[in-house]
Order: structure tokens, then C-alpha cells, then sequence
């Protein structure tokens, strides 16, 4: 089976949260708490050794996905075609019948519910509908600093090197996140 995934340089990076807002403009995704795409800043270390960069991530689209695992309903499914983590809204329960279970169980919160009562499950679907069309994902194609990239995870790492290993992540070795991580040089 052919995975796809995303690859994320945190070098290139600045921040600057274009492939997330190109993500909920693509999608008409109302302005407020749902990011299917997030950037984070990561803060660490004390003056004058401070380690300062961002992370963009979504979905992961993990080898085993322990959303698909939690929900009850079985909403969640992963293509065999690709790998890609996809969900029925319409199996779906909202936000309140199933307290959130793909949510809780997600180490990336990756699973995003609106604040209305019975609000569905949604996220990155790593814009199936673009790849069918032989383009990139929005947030891949949005980005000035060309951090992301996405794709088969086979020809990720030809073009960037398997360069996650050793990566500590919470979840990566239980889940099996597909996501190639260039972590920032110090």
C-alpha cells in the first residue's frame, strides 16, 4: 500500500500561518477555533540558550490511527489506496453523544469539532480532491517559504532522506505518524 504524508521543514519556516489560513479559505472554514492546519510556536530553553521555531501540522494520516480506533461509530476510516485518514460526517455522533473520543485519543489534536452542540468531526483530508487532480495540497501550494511538501511517503523520502528518525515525539513510534520532520538546526 501506497502511504501518503506530509514532509515539514522547521528551518524554513517563519510563522507566518499562510498555509493555515489558505486551509480554512479553501474549505470556507468560518474564522474562530477549527484549524484543520495549525502553527505552533516552540519556546524552550532559558537566556542566553533559548531554542525558538514553529511547527505546522495537521492530520497525520498515521499508519495506525488511534482516532479511527476511538470512535464508536466507526466514522473514521483509512483508504487503502493511500493511506489517507478520511471521515464520515455522517456516521459521525457530534461532539456531545461521543465526548469527543477521536479528539482524546489523537497525541496532535488533529480532530476539530466546532462549539455547536452535535458539531462533526472534521480535518485535514490532505485535500483529496486536489491530489485527484494531480495538485498539491493548499497549504503545500500556499506556502511562500516552501516548508511543506506532501505526497507518497516512498518518494518523500527519496527527495528529503528519512530524515524523522529519532525524532521524539509523543506517538511516533506507537502511531506511526506519516510525516517526514526536518527539525530546526540550534
Amino acid at each position: 500500500m501506497t502511504q501518503y504524508g506530509f514532509y515539514f521543514d522547521q528551518n524554513r519556516c517563519i510563522g507566518c500561518h499562510t498555509c493555515s489560513v489558505a486551509c480554512k479559505d479553501w474549505y470556507d472554514i468560518p474564522a474562530g477555533l477549527i484549524n484543520w492546519r495549525r502553527v505552533e510556536l516552540v519556546e524552550r530553553g532559558t537566556f542566553p540558550d533559548l531554542f525558538v521555531a514553529y511547527t505546522s501540522t495537521a492530520c497525520n494520516h498515521c499508519g495506525i490511527p488511534p482516532c479511527m480506533k476511538a470512535c464508536p461509530e466507526k466514522a473514521i476510516s483509512k483508504r487503502e489506496s493511500d493511506g489517507i485518514v478520511v471521515v464520515d460526517r455522517e456516521k459521525c455522533l457530534g461532539n456531545k453523544e461521543c465526548n469527543m473520543r477521536c479528539l482524546n485519543a489523537c497525541p496532535w489534536k488533529a480532530p476539530q469539532f466546532g462549539p455547536e452542540e452535535g458539531a462533526k468531526m472534521q480535518k485535514c483530508n490532505l485535500c483529496l480532491e486536489r491530489l485527484e487532480q494531480g495538485k498539491a495540497p493548499i497549504c503545500v501550494e500556499a506556502c511562500p517559504m516552501y516548508a511543506l511538501d506532501a505526497g507518497p511517503l516512498e518518494l518523500l523520502r527519496e527527495k528529503y532522506r528519512d530524515i524523522s528518525k529519532g525524532i521524539d515525539i509523543p506517538g511516533f513510534k506507537k502511531f506511526y505518524p506519516s510525516l517526514l520532520l526536518k527539525k530546526k538546526q540550534k
